[in-house]
């Protein structure tokens, strides 16, 4: 597959096939959209009014709450609770619409800076990872990765008919629906054997766990995408 700067990230992320190949582009992305914002971008202008509007839901809270940077994060939630307490919590302005209160505080209970930054890159990574599907190197790639988690099983068969022609699509979904099902029936088994090792029968020092020790977190990444909390 011919590389470009385009290409080169996707590249980076089939090379290596140790879990859901669209999990790791949206965790990339989510890295650097939250190192970008609790850097210096948090003294630009139009960065601190974005998150001022938006501000962010409770997973990337949690991962800018995880870097060191504290006072950064202090300095976003300080300025985003002045734009709350003056556009939802003060008195109804001059000119303004009975519900433009209630309107507002809908749109910031359900938007996230770093969401919508990862919804942008997800859209223009998966228009190249489509492109790509089309070389068969990458094909096989694809074919060789661990497993495709079920919400992005859900999100690539509902994207695929935008990019792929109808032979590429029926080959496509063949493709997506083995890496998904088959992981699946693995983890139903390792889930069984972890249930079945609770049977007084399967106790003592030889008991025999195999690898359904991590089972259960396995499982939930597979069914959320997102790793245990």
């Amino acid at each position: 597959m011919r590389e470009s700067i385009l290409t080169i990230p996707i590249s980076e992320i089939m090379e290596e096939s140790c879990g859901c190949p669209i999990c790791k582009m949206r965790d990339m992305l989510e890295q650097r959209t939250v190192e970008y914002i609790m850097g210096a971008a948090m003294m630009e202008p139009d960065v601190r009014i974005e998150t001022n509007k938006l501000g962010f839901c409770s997973e990337h809270f949690a991962m800018m709450k995880a870097c060191k940077n504290r006072l950064s994060l202090a300095l976003m939630l300080q300025t985003h609770l002045q734009t709350l307490n003056e556009e939802i919590f003060s008195g109804k302005k001059l000119f303004e619409s009975k519900n433009a209160k209630k309107k507002k505080l809908s749109e910031v209970n359900t938007s996230c800076f770093v969401c919508s930054k990862v919804d942008w890159g997800m859209e223009r990574l998966l228009k190249t990872f489509f492109e790509c599907y089309r070389d068969e190197s990458f094909k096989k790639q694809l074919r060789e990765q661990k497993y495709i988690c079920l919400p992005h099983y859900d999100m690539l068969m509902e994207q695929a008919p935008n990019y792929l022609k109808k032979e590429e699509l029926e080959l496509f979904l063949s493709d997506i629906k083995k890496l998904a099902g088959e992981y699946a029936k693995v983890l139903y088994d390792d889930v069984s054997h972890y249930c079945s090792m609770y049977d007084y029968r399967n106790t003592g020092a030889d008991a025999d766990w195999g690898t359904s020790r991590d089972s259960i977190e396995r499982a939930i990444k597979f069914l959320t995408s997102r790793e245990e909390m």
